[in-house]
């Protein structure tokens, strides 16, 4: 299936590649992509791999301030947690993108089985 084209007219994997990297081009797959499981899949795991950055980087950010009023030591340990996630969120998009563009249903812990049932 990942060599079909999806309903944006590319291959299957080039989609699923361009998902991982602009999440805006996810949530469209989504709305209009019907046939193509692979895309669907990825697009869906997208999605959900980009919320949790942005819960995980909000939490980080909200404990790293209130630790700012109680110790300037703990609020750098947790601003260079914040980098660390960062870099973390890099090499999973590397890793993701990579597996989507060989045509693998490459599925993340969590976020992977959540996909493969709502796609």
């Amino acid at each position: 299936m990942q060599n079909q084209k999806s309903a944006l007219g590319l291959d299957g994997n080039v989609t699923a590649l361009i998902g991982y990297i602009i999440w805006i081009v996810a949530l469209v797959v989504l709305l209009i992509e019907k046939e193509n499981k692979f895309v669907r899949f990825h697009a869906v795991q997208a999605l959900l791999y980009w919320a949790a950055v942005i819960v995980l980087a909000i939490a980080l950010s909200i404990v790293t301030t209130i630790l700012s009023f109680v110790s300037y030591l703990l609020a750098s340990i947790f601003s260079l947690l914040f980098m660390v996630l960062w870099l973390g969120v890099l090499i999973g998009l590397i890793v993701l993108a990579v597996k989507s563009f060989q045509g693998q249903m490459f599925k993340l812990p969590v976020i992977g089985d959540m996909a493969e049932k709502w796609a």
